[in-house]
């Protein structure tokens, strides 16, 4: 027998499955909202931390533009200072005018570059930690006995700036020249010495002699120099 069946017509069961498929098709779209909101705000989040990234870049860049131009700045200072310093420079040169000094000796002795008591003047810079320093002393020292009675003054600028050990060294190395401390080095700074020893011999008030390093002052041909000045 057969049974007839209306046209559009659902049974119940279908329809019920229906409904639970379309609960969970919702359900997985809401989900996929979800991701996908949590995908933009990640996206977003990466963004913000890639500006802050190119930000924090950007300041570091003009920090170092600032340093770079500082240090540019500070370097064509120091250059101009030397041109300036080269320009006027009064270091002591042979045929030259001696520079400027007054000074007392440690025996009392006024001092000048004219008036020092003589015809020619031994001015030598020297210091007690010097070891060349005092490899010439013996030489200088018998340079002035010998000379003393022919009009040659040597003044010994030390630039020791301990005084008990400037006083020590002489107490135990005697000298028969004269001597005298110079700690703030002054004078051998006018006289452009910055390495010892260094001597100059001056007369007239001129320089007429420099010598650079340390010195044999009992060899034949310092000796008849010398002599010639005289």
């Amino acid at each position: 027998m057969t049974v007839p069946v209306r046209t559009g017509f659902t049974p119940e069961k279908p329809q019920i499955l229906s409904l639970a498929q379309s609960g969970q098709t919702a359900d997985m779209r809401c989900r996929e909202l979800n991701l996908t909101g949590d995908k933009h705000r990640r996206l977003l989040d990466a963004a913000i931390r890639s500006l802050d990234t190119g930000i924090t870049h950007s300041v570091y860049i003009v920090n170092v533009n600032n340093a770079l131009k500082a240090l540019l700045l500070a370097l064509t200072l120091c250059f101009a200072g030397v041109i300036f310093l080269s320009l006027r420079d009064t270091s002591a040169k042979e045929g030259g005018k001696a520079p400027q000094f007054n000074i007392t000796t440690d025996n009392g002795q006024h001092v000048t570059p004219t008036a020092f008591g003589g015809k020619v003047l031994v001015l030598n810079f020297w210091a007690t930690w010097c070891a060349p320093c005092v490899q010439e002393i013996p030489s200088l020292n018998e340079f002035q006995k010998e000379f003393a009675k022919n009009g040659v003054v040597v003044v010994a600028v030390s630039i020791d700036k301990n005084p008990q050990r400037y006083r020590n060294f002489l107490d135990h190395v005697r000298v028969s020249f004269d001597t005298v401390r110079d700690p703030s080095a002054n004078i051998s700074a006018e006289y452009g010495t910055f390495q010892y020893p260094e001597s100059y011999i001056i007369k007239d008030g001129r320089v007429v002699r420099k010598f650079a390093n340390a010195e044999n002052w009992l060899s034949d041909d310092m000796k008849q120099y010398v002599k010639s000045l005289l």
